[in-house]
């Protein structure tokens, strides 16, 4: 009778204190609360779980505490971030393995209408990029802009060579090099507007089309 309103709405003490240890990365803490019962998925406001807490600032030893005790890895938050989609955009790739190896949803979509692989070729994240190619994320997925990874790696990069790498990744993995965007522009036609000559060549061996 005692707990507050929004003590109960976010679960209690313990879940509380489950949150913060997450979020501050003290797996000690973490594995203590659960073995006293404290709720693995219970939600601040912002509908965060423990282990998105913990994603968030990239707490790789609380994260693994909280998925080898069943932590869902696909949990959505108000934003619709999940564990296994904020590691996969940050490119924190060891959580991003450990939720993986866990049962990470492939399919999943943030609230862009985007897989995982899209914001990890947008942000640069090559191992994350390489990692979700080998998991078999669909490498063309079409977000809600109607962009593809490869899209994102081209007109949202800077083309650098982390990027050229991201766009040869995708183009061995299969990525439909003429796939364009809701105004018909195409990959290779942002590349040369943008004056991307690496990626340019790579999109042309592959059969790109202006």
């Amino acid at each position: 009778m005692l707990t507050s309103i929004t003590a109960n709405a976010e679960g209690g003490v313990l879940e509380q204190q489950l949150r913060e240890a997450a979020a501050s990365g003290d797996a000690a803490r973490v594995r203590s609360l659960l073995d006293q019962g404290a709720n693995r998925e219970s939600r601040d406001k912002s509908g965060r779980t423990p282990l998105l807490l913990a994603t968030h600032r990239n707490q790789v030893e609380a994260a693994r505490v909280l998925i080898e005790a069943g932590a869902d890895v696909n949990a959505k938050d108000n934003i619709d971030d999940s564990p296994y989609l904020y590691a996969g955009a940050r490119g924190f790739n060891q959580i991003l393995r450990l939720t993986l190896a866990a049962g990470a949803d492939l399919k999943s979509t943030n609230r862009y209408g985007g897989t995982a692989l899209i914001p990890a070729a947008e942000r640069g994240h090559v191992e994350n990029v390489r990692t979700l190619i080998e998991a078999g994320v669909e490498v063309n997925h079409l977000n809600r802009l109607h962009w593809t990874a490869l899209m994102e790696a081209i007109v949202l990069s800077d083309g650098g060579p982390r990027h050229v790498q991201i766009v040869e990744l995708l183009i061995k993995a299969g990525a439909d090099v003429n796939i364009a965007d809701k105004d018909g522009v195409t990959p290779l036609a942002h590349a040369r507007q943008r004056g991307y000559t690496a990626m340019e060549k790579l999109l042309l061996a592959a059969g790109a089309r202006p």
